[in-house]
């Protein structure tokens, strides 16, 4: 087809500078974008109107030479479309006015609901058109003079005596009268390229006077008063956004504000995939006091740019190596200088790593932030900091494998922070009613999730999507809700109203348990979805017990250990005597072990493959069963069962002579020619635990490894069956639950991007990778010499179903917190820093703020080409020098 030569003149003329240099064809996104929806008619008055100039209906009939009448019905449809602007001037007298293509045009037209949906390239163009135009142009702005620009959050620079009103939203609040909200633009065109990242549309761009009264007339957006702004300001804020406002109408005059996030935002694109952070930066960066940083992450995860990244706050016995940067400034600025996977590539760490304690947790929870709040005295804000990556803090206080304290750094000097004590004390809130925290709703989604499965990733599910406002309803096959939880772990170590604690807290957030219900038997998934539900978590974990396909398994008397636990958890009445024989050396066998003492047991000896420096229980579980006259015999495999009449009398091992080889993988080998038998009246299985399915996946495309678990995406957890995520055991197999609670966060993310049409799973998403510090390299000058506390047992409850350990008095608590080295902190790349000031507003230490770096206003859009030929010559001037440097020093 023929390129209609009045929609090339239109694309040119709004083109601006980008549209004299370069060439308007039909895959130009100026020109596809106009010639789907403007004819030759409303184009010619377009033309009439010319660029950035307010025109009169007079104005338009006059140079068209058009009926008044049909000149404006002409000039109203273009504003509809959103090709000019309609308002009235101080003389309320209707003016229209053809913007440039973006920020103006595009923005409108994106924002014209319908004509969008009719036409989505126009979508496309507004991303084409914002990388491909701005790319070659990003590198020659001054900073600060980009087409859009950052200001930063009010509360970041209140008080700084350098700040000027413009740099201020209050400015603009106070200086217009008419306001109103639409849906953001650059977001709706990512959704219907299927590039959407999280961050919703609805209701997050601010339009001020003469744009406000567009807005609303066009029905693009509603009128809002100046406090409901503020109030959309701050929930932005408050959702980890940043502002941006148009950059071209000189100092002091924009017509809109934008609520951004970096990995959806046209605009801030050039900083974060051109490397041009100058191109939109506020005059302000970073800047990080290391001293009161505790490395808790918030800012880190919330920074638009990445400039933001964990490090090491210990001195180091080598100096730590860091990359070499060039900057746009004084180079040469090529495609290879990009970051074209800035929305999937974004590093919590810098490469020679931070906190231990926050790498080797599986949720990657701020321990050294929640042990400073701790420290502090402020244990609800403590409590909140743990909730955001982990809803059970209260349950993992008593049964985390404590990963974090395996590789604290104070456990080279003497022994690790006793950290899941703290968190412990802490997570006592929790079951108050009083002091308990219960997060607020952060959106209002209202969509029909179903979880199947109650166990601690559910649960982690569960809470993460109704704290988003998503209508979750957890299906429980069992009586009681809390899966494993309630049913597989003794109450001496995870009382049951710990747990109910943790539930009621779901409940208080508006989650829905309905128990005595089987998904699969007696209700299928296919049922569900026809009931409304649109996504559904699979998070069943791995309840049935493991075999080990010896003779004589299946007598009287040998029970598997998790059948055996969740008897007793539910008050069947295990009825053990005599000799008791606990196959396994895990926590769950300990727990097995420890359970049937209390039940009966003359005597319970334990037999595992592992040596005892080998086995995976914990220390500390082993020494509570060895204190409770538990025999742990090592080194030694099962070979039969022996019985009489139907009913297990003894047992036959054989020595284990090895268990793991050169690779650490799970090796054992027997001699089988020594061997012993033992005595038994029960044998309880604790060697592992299976994934029992039932008909759940009946009708489904979910498909099983080998190993029974369920195949999906590592970081979506997505099946084959698109609307079903997996997460917990029946993904990974048996772990703890602590991973269990890191993967139901996970899926939640996942499950909110996938009931949003146009939602990318992985755009933007944090990928969760951390390093740890080389703990070889550092230098710890001094600390506090304080011993570890120990919080103690209640031996009057010894052997009874009580749970014996008491947790740290406050005191405690202070001196223990004292302990922690502090071996993180952030660091801040201010070249990469646009000063938005979102940091500050996540920062509970006053460890970081914003300081005036620059004084550089935009000019008007019409000055801003001399502008830059000023810079240009600058920076041409820089690139040489930097050019011969290069030549003379290598570098």
């Amino acid at each position: 087809m023929a390129l209609r030569k009045k929609i090339v003149k239109l694309a040119q003329m709004v083109g601006g500078i980008t549209g004299v240099i370069n060439k308007i064809d039909e895959n130009a996104p100026e020109y596809y974008s106009l010639e789907c929806c403007v004819s030759d008619e409303q184009a010619d008055v377009a033309l009439a109107m010319g660029l950035r100039k307010p025109r009169t209906i007079e104005y338009i009939t006059k140079k068209t030479k058009l009926p008044k009448e049909k000149a404006y019905k002409l000039a109203m449809e273009l504003a509809d479309i959103g090709v000019c602007r309609v308002s009235h001037n101080e003389k309320g007298v209707e003016e229209f006015f053809v913007n440039i293509y973006a920020p103006g045009i595009l923005e409108m037209m994106v924002n014209n609901a319908a004509l969008l949906e009719k036409y989505p390239q126009v979508g496309r163009a507004f991303e084409e058109y914002t990388r491909l135009r701005i790319a070659p142009l990003a590198p020659l702005l001054p900073p600060g003079m980009g087409m859009m620009r950052v200001i930063p959050i009010q509360s970041a620079i209140d008080g700084n005596t350098h700040a000027v009103p413009y740099e201020q939203l209050s400015y603009y609040l106070d200086k217009y009268d008419t306001f109103s909200v639409s849906d953001c633009s650059c977001r709706s065109s990512r959704r219907v390229l299927n590039q959407g990242c999280g961050h919703l549309e609805h209701d997050m761009c601010i339009h001020m006077g003469t744009g406000a009264e567009y807005y609303i007339r066009t029905g693009r957006s509603r009128q809002v008063t100046r406090e409901e702004v503020k109030e959309i300001l701050k929930k932005a804020e408050e959702d980890g956004l940043m502002h941006q406002m148009p950059n071209i109408e000189g100092l002091g005059e924009s017509a809109a504000i934008c609520n951004c996030c970096a990995c959806s935002c046209f605009a801030m694109r050039a900083a974060t995939m051109f490397n041009t952070p100058d191109t939109v930066r506020s005059n302000y960066v970073s800047q990080v006091d290391s001293d009161k940083c505790v490395a808790c992450g918030q800012c880190v995860e919330n920074c638009p740019t990445n400039a933001l990244k964990l490090g090491q706050k210990l001195c180091t016995k080598t100096p730590l190596k860091t990359a070499k940067k060039i900057s746009s400034r004084d180079h040469i600025w090529l495609k290879k200088n990009w970051n074209p996977d800035y929305r999937e590539n974004r590093k919590n760490v810098v490469e020679t790593g931070t906190s231990p304690c926050k790498t080797a947790c599986p949720a990657h929870i701020a321990v050294q932030g929640y042990i400073k709040l701790a420290a502090q005295g402020k244990y609800k804000e403590a409590l909140e900091l743990i909730r955001k990556e982990n809803p059970l803090p209260a349950v993992c206080g008593r049964i985390c494998p404590r990963s974090c304290e395996s590789e604290c750094t104070r456990g080279d000097i003497d022994d690790p922070i006793a950290i899941d004590e703290i968190k412990k004390f802490i997570a006592e809130q929790d079951l108050d009613k009083k002091t308990r925290f219960i997060p607020q709703k952060k959106h209002d989604y209202g969509k029909k999730i179903a979880v199947i499965g109650s166990g601690p990733a559910g649960l982690s599910c569960a809470y993460y999507l109704a704290e988003d406002g998503y209508k979750v309803t957890v299906f429980e096959k069992l009586s009681k809700p809390g899966g494993m939880l309630t049913v597989g772990i003794p109450s001496f170590r995870l009382e049951k109203s710990v747990v109910e604690a943790e539930i009621d807290i779901l409940k208080e957030m508006g989650v829905t348990f309905q128990t005595d219900t089987e998904v699969g038997k007696d209700v299928s998934l296919a049922e569900l979805r026809k009931q409304g539900f649109e996504a559904f978590y699979l998070a069943i974990g791995a309840q049935g017990g493991r075999k080990l396909g010896l003779e004589g398994e299946d007598e009287k008397g040998v029970i598997p250990g998790v059948e055996f636990l969740r008897d007793v958890n539910t008050g069947k009445k295990a009825a053990l005597n005599g000799n008791v024989i606990v196959i396994g050396g895990g926590n769950v066998a300990i727990d097995v072990a420890r359970t049937a003492v209390r039940e009966g047991a003359k005597t319970v000896t334990m037999y595992c493959l592992e040596s005892r420096k080998e086995m995976p229980a914990l220390d500390e579980e082993i020494e509570e069963a060895l204190e409770e006259d538990i025999v742990i015999q090592n080194s030694w495999g099962p070979k039969r069962i022996i019985s009489e009449n139907g009913k297990v009398t003894g047992i036959e091992f054989k020595k284990c002579v090895s268990v793991f080889d050169a690779d650490k993988k799970f090796n054992p080998k027997y001699d089988e020619k020594e061997t012993i038998t033992v005595k038994a009246d029960f044998i309880l299985l604790s060697v592992g635990q299976s994934i029992e399915w039932g008909d759940l996946l009946k009708d489904t495309k979910v498909t099983l490894n080998r190993n029974n678990t369920a195949v999906a995406d590592s970081r979506t957890y997505q099946t084959a069956e698109s609307d079903v995520f997996v997460g917990g055991d029946v993904y990974t197999g048996p772990k703890f639950a602590i991973d269990a609670i890191a993967a139901g966060k996970q899926a939640a993310i996942s499950i909110h991007r996938f009931v949003h049409p146009g939602q990318s799973l992985t755009y933007g998403r944090d990928r969760r990778e951390y390093v740890a510090l080389d703990k070889e390299n550092v230098v710890i000058e001094s600390f506090d010499t304080t011993k570890r506390q120990h919080a103690g047992h209640n031996t009057e409850n010894r052997k009874s179903f009580k749970d014996t350990r008491v947790t740290f008095t406050e005191e405690q608590l202070k001196k223990e917190t004292e302990r922690c080295l502090g071996c993180g902190a952030v660091q801040v790349d201010q070249y990469m820093c646009v000063g938005c000031g979102q940091c500050t507003t996540k920062c509970k230490f006053e460890a970081i703020s914003l300081t005036k770096k620059y004084a550089n206003f935009a000019p008007v859009y019409e000055k801003l080409p001399m502008t830059v030929a000023k810079y240009v010559v600058q920076r041409g001037g820089k690139i040489a020098a930097s050019s011969v440097k290069r030549i003379f020093t290598g570098n």
